[in-house]
């Protein structure tokens, strides 16, 4: 009998308090569960955003949602999203979210919507299992959860963020309608990848969901623009993909020059700025779209007129948490150009479970992309 794994977890118990490392008791795994040994977790922005009180979430809580870790333990028949057994000793990430299978919203193609959704990194505490928060040694795994396998080589520091930023992004490009099938001329274009006439994406907000973006549209081929405020963002978006670089008062002329006076293809909002949601429906050739994905905070309203979405044919469309597919895209795409992009920059600093607090400190006074916390 394995000797049972030394269990430890930061817990949060409100703004303003200091993260506390506690042992946790071993969880009794049931059916279609798993435990994974937790290698390493990045601390999102949303993490900060809790840690700080400007959002709420359930405490005691173990925070975390971009873990990335080695299976310890299956219970039963457990599979990946592909389908493929999940063993001992896989390396895996898994979703945000757990699904139920059976609701109205799991039936209907939003599982992410789930009636009784669970969300790692976002739940009290609770002695029926085990942490299921990534800034832990472990994580709980319950039944319902999409996990997808890390392939060989790739860095875990560009793996973990895919169980938030990269999936999410993937979410957005697949409801904008460039992911599912990247095949696809958006907008019927026959030009040259990249080049002049080719389908184009304004991407607004240039931190990890905003470079990832970045780097994947211009890996189909599209015109890259890049909008935000700070130079320094402006000018690392080059090396992940963005040709085409403006703040938000050059935006609209730029747009116009490099499509023909037509205005963009897909609009991406991942800032979670008033004013950029409403320049990104602003932007829009007829038949655009407009993905809004930053905003999971409370905001001030957007005005949008009912005419113009009529007459051009626009779409805005929301994205929040991913469906399972999502995830298994963040991986492939990950894997497939974590070389040419450098990712594993973006993650400027690791820093032990022990000093977990230091690593929030550190990712609040200096806002780098990403911070990482490893759990070994």
């Amino acid at each position: 009998m394995p000797t049972p794994p030394d269990i430890r977890s930061a817990i949060f118990d409100g703004p303003g308090r200091p993260l506390r490392i506690e042992p946790a008791a071993r969880p009794t795994l049931q059916p279609g569960e798993a435990l994974v040994r937790v290698s390493l977790c990045t601390v999102c922005g949303s993490d900060l955003h809790t840690f700080a009180g400007r959002r709420k979430e359930k405490t005691p809580s173990v925070l975390g949602h971009e873990p990335v870790g080695v299976v310890l333990e299956v219970c039963g028949e457990l599979r990946d999203v592909s389908g493929e057994p999940v063993r001992v000793g896989d390396r895996v990430v898994w979703a945000v979210a757990v699904s139920c299978g059976e609701c109205f919203f799991c039936t209907h193609g939003l599982p992410q919507k789930c009636a009784s959704l669970f969300k790692y990194g976002h739940e009290a505490i609770s002695p029926q299992c085990g942490p299921v928060g990534g800034l832990s040694t472990h994580c709980h795994l319950l039944k319902g959860t999409a996990i997808v396998k890390v392939p060989d080589g790739l860095p875990d520091e560009v793996a973990a963020p895919a169980g938030c930023a990269t999936a999410t992004v993937a979410a957005a490009l697949r409801v904008g309608g460039i992911v599912a099938n990247p095949d696809r001329k958006v907008g019927g274009s026959t030009h040259r990848p990249g080049g002049r006439g080719s389908p184009s994406i304004v991407v607004f907000g240039l931190g990890m969901l905003g470079l990832t973006a970045c780097a994947w549209a211009e890996s189909l081929g599209l015109t890259v623009i890049a909008c935000d405020m700070s130079d320094s963002r402006l000018s690392q978006s080059t090396r992940f993909g963005a040709r085409h670089l403006a703040k938000p008062d050059a935006l609209a002329e730029l747009v116009k020059s490099l499509t023909d006076g037509r205005g963009a293809d897909v609009a991406l909002e991942l800032s979670g700025s008033p004013d950029a949601s409403r320049a990104a429906v602003e932007v829009l050739r007829v038949g655009g779209t407009a993905v809004w994905v930053g905003a999971v905070f409370p905001t001030e309203p957007v005005s949008v007129s009912p005419e113009t979405i009529i007459r051009r044919w626009l779409t805005i469309t929301g994205v929040h948490n991913y469906a399972p597919q999502d995830l298994a895209s963040a991986i492939h795409f990950l894997a497939a150009n974590y070389t040419r992009f450098p990712f594993a920059e973006l993650v400027s600093k690791s820093f032990p479970l022990a000093e977990v607090n230091e690593a929030f400190r550190f990712a609040d006074a200096e806002r780098p992309v990403r911070v990482a916390v490893a759990c070994e």
